[in-house]
């Protein structure tokens, strides 16, 4: 009996998830009168400005998964490895950007770094992309973070460091060769997560005036009947696909000595 309901609950979840999904697709393939096409995806596909845009956020999006990278992999391992203690504050801090909307993030971005302020970053195109990556790393933080510290916590840190001081390796030595290949799985889930959420940001890009591809998202939907919903689509696509990726990195990666028994 419990699993009848188990598996109603999870079909009925699925219906409610699918049938949207479906609607939307059958939608976007019916631009053609009478006749489902792909009319929508080529047209949406031709835009120059929906490839500039695309381009744009995949840019921001490695350029936010390197910075993220580096500012949580080495916190995290050093929080674990030496300060446990401190833990707790900084889960809590991690976690601050689920509880903080967007939308203020960005206002006081604008506040702190408006071309009247002391870091006038707003003032220059380029200043600006560093401050919507700040925003960006800011959003994906709490993904990452989480993603990193269940790699560390599955290996032994301190052995392991311990290990190769002993045989001369420097702190650079022990990050790069030792802990980054050990959670290398977990840092590409992460980053793939990263990449979902630079993707389909809106709020951030949009206030901060840059052309990235959730602006144009509510451009197009905005001012287009078939379009959108191609475009929706196509964000699930992308979505799902990094979805996969990680499960494939995780299914397929080898696990490194100190994972094995």
């Amino acid at each position: 009996m419990k699993r009848f309901f188990a598996w109603t609950a999870f079909l009925l979840g699925l219906l409610i998830f699918i049938l949207p999904l479906i609607g939307m697709t059958e939608f976007s393939l019916s631009m053609r009168r009478g006749v489902y096409s792909l009319d929508a995806y080529v047209s949406v596909l031709s835009d120059p400005q929906f490839r500039a845009t695309f381009t744009y956020s995949v840019v921001m999006a490695l350029f936010t998964i390197i910075f993220g990278v580096l500012l949580v992999v080495p916190t995290a391992y050093w929080v674990r490895l030496r300060m446990p203690g401190l833990r707790p504050v900084v889960e809590f801090i991690t976690l601050m950007p689920l509880v903080i909307p967007a939308i203020v993030i960005v206002f006081g971005y604008i506040r702190l770094y408006n071309t009247s302020s002391w870091l006038p970053l707003t003032g220059s195109s380029m200043g600006t992309n560093v401050l919507l990556m700040f925003g960006y790393t800011a959003l994906a933080l709490p993904y990452m973070y989480r993603a990193v510290d269940t790699g560390l916590r599955a290996i032994d840190i301190t052995t392991l460091t311990e290990a190769a001081q002993s045989l001369g390796a420097g702190w650079t030595t022990v990050f790069s060769r030792v802990i980054l290949p050990n959670v290398f799985v977990s840092v590409l889930s992460g980053a793939f997560l990263t990449f979902a959420i630079v993707i389909g940001e809106f709020t951030l890009a949009a206030l901060l005036n840059r052309p990235a591809f959730g602006p144009y998202l509510q451009l197009v939907g905005a001012n287009k009947a078939y379009e959108p919903s191609a475009l929706a689509v196509i964000s699930f696509a992308i979505t799902w696909l990094c979805m996969g990726f990680i499960q494939i990195v995780a299914r397929l990666a080898p696990k490194p000595p100190a994972q094995q028994h």
